[in-house]
């Protein structure tokens, strides 16, 4: 029940950061979003919530049009 918490919540927050409009936002964002992936896969807590904010910050560069 808790991991089915967890991912419904880091798919909102997903879902959230279109809605953000500068990349400092989005990067916040993402890093909220490796963290809560990190806990869920067991993952490096650094490397994840890092590759999180980065793609926050990168996703409009990158033409994702949820992004922009």
């Amino acid at each position: 029940m808790q991991k089915t918490s967890i991912i419904l919540a880091v798919v909102a927050m997903f879902g959230l950061a279109g809605c953000l409009e500068g990349d400092l936002e989005r990067g916040v964002a993402g890093a909220g979003a490796g963290f809560v992936a990190s806990e869920v896969l067991g993952t490096d807590r650094t490397g994840t919530i890092l590759a999180g904010a980065a793609v926050g910050v990168l996703c409009d560069d990158a033409g994702i049009s949820a992004c922009k």
